[in-house]
């Protein structure tokens, strides 16, 4: 049923991740799938910003992030569950659609947060947005 299923990871909070982990491995192992985990860095990239930044600070900042995600992967995933590390730049809700049509994902799973803050209110949080705008099925862990 599912071949592809990605998981998004902020690595700074395990609330992105500890309930959805033990689902998506539960999933793979029973579909026989590959975990694509993905964490998405603010796009810092643009003139206005990178300006004020040391000149290789992105390209730097990725090599970091690639390198933790590395580290989580083998501390958090088994070995029997083949897995993809990928880090992409934007915008957290459009960059998950993005990279979920990328790679031909066939499951987006995702942890629920409710932080309560009034952007969250006004803009609504990353995994609604996920949920109304992505194409392939979304599962939210509570």
């Amino acid at each position: 049923m599912y071949d592809k299923i990605m998981l998004p990871v902020d690595l700074d909070k395990a609330s992105s991740w500890e309930k959805a982990l033990p689902t998506a491995i539960t999933l793979c192992r029973t579909f026989g799938a590959s975990l694509h985990v993905v964490t998405v860095r603010p796009d810092v990239r643009m003139p206005m910003v990178s300006a004020y930044l040391p000149k290789n600070f992105s390209r730097d900042a990725e090599a970091e992030v690639v390198e933790a995600q590395r580290a989580f992967i083998e501390e958090h995933i088994p070995d029997d569950i083949t897995t993809q590390n990928v880090v992409v730049d934007g915008s957290p809700w459009e960059a998950l659609i993005k990279v979920s049509d990328q790679l031909d994902i066939d499951l987006i799973i995702m942890a629920s947060h409710t932080r309560h803050k009034l952007v969250d209110y006004v803009l609504g949080p990353n995994a609604e947005h996920v949920v109304h705008h992505s194409p392939v099925s979304v599962m939210i862990v509570r």
